[in-house]
């Protein structure tokens, strides 16, 4: 008997020790540390962890993409106002302010409830736990999910449909998902899937693999797309960070046909390459007592 007992006692401590091994529910984070957080998972272990140096990048920094501004901030003011709105999918060339735009929400509109929570691609299995942490809650939240992109039978691409879905029960109201990607259908597109393209009645049908790449960016109720910007365009924004960084307006206009040789450089004249001259050039003129 007195072998049994102990046999006993040493398993329950195996249990107890296994115990502290295995994931144990989410715990509530401290919602008042921030208005953005991580959804991280480590070692089998989630948890949602406050960004405590959030992007303070306003609205009015993002120039050239005015249309595109103005159709997520009314979607996002309709969501804040407990009205009807859709979740977002922002495609497009990179560097245009897709991710920008969505962090310059955040920052106009922390003050009225608004949240964001990050979730990477590989975490989006991890969907329902997020949405069940926040349910009942009364701030509303993004969550946000940036730089998409799935290969063919992703658990992750799988996960993501249902939750815009609803699967079997519906997504609570204070929860939108705003995703960017380069990809406007988040899947990459082969030559030989259009030719399973068939003719019905005079109309275009696509084949059941394309069909299946689009299901999911249609899941999207309100799709947003952003263009390569043109010279002008590219040197507004230019012009605009400089004076951001305190560059006198005498300096800003001599600084045109270097701003033009940096995008040439980097084969791009997107807004990030205007930002990043930017920051460049007037350090430079700082180092050499020009900035201000």
């Amino acid at each position: 008997m007195t072998e049994l007992q102990d046999l006993l006692r040493r398993a329950e401590q195996v249990l107890e020790r296994l115990e502290t091994l295995l994931p144990g529910p989410v715990q509530a984070p401290d919602w008042t540390a921030s208005a953005a957080f991580r959804w991280q998972r480590r070692r089998g272990r989630a948890e949602l962890r406050p960004i405590r140096l959030q992007h303070r990048i306003a609205l009015a920094d993002l120039h050239d993409v005015d249309e595109q501004k103005a159709r997520i901030d009314r979607n996002t003011r309709q969501f804040l106002a407990g009205r009807r709105a859709n979740n977002v999918l922002l495609t497009g060339a990179r560097g245009t302010g897709k991710s920008s735009l969505v962090k310059a929400l955040l920052n106009e509109y922390a003050p009225r409830g608004l949240r964001l929570i990050e979730v990477d691609k590989t975490d989006l299995v991890d969907l329902p736990e997020v949405v069940e942490l926040i349910e009942g809650r009364p701030e509303r939240f993004i969550l946000f999910c940036d730089d998409l992109s799935f290969e063919e039978g992703e658990d992750a691409y799988k996960a993501l449909k249902s939750v815009l879905d609803g699967s079997v029960s519906a997504m609570s109201d204070n929860v939108l998902i705003y995703a960017t990607s380069n990809r406007r259908h988040l899947m990459p597109e082969y030559h030989d899937e259009n030719l399973q393209a068939r003719h019905v009645d005079g109309e275009l049908h696509p084949g059941e693999a394309v069909e299946e790449k689009i299901s999911l960016s249609e899941r999207f109720g309100l799709w947003i797309s952003f263009y390569p910007f043109s010279q002008d365009e590219y040197l507004d924004i230019v012009a605009h960070w400089l004076g951001h960084f305190g560059v006198p307006k005498k300096a800003i206009a001599a600084a045109r046909q270097d701003a033009l040789q940096w995008a040439l450089m980097r084969g791009s004249r997107s807004g990030r390459v205007a930002w990043q001259f930017a920051r460049d050039h007037a350090g430079r003129l700082d180092d050499e007592g020009h900035g201000r």
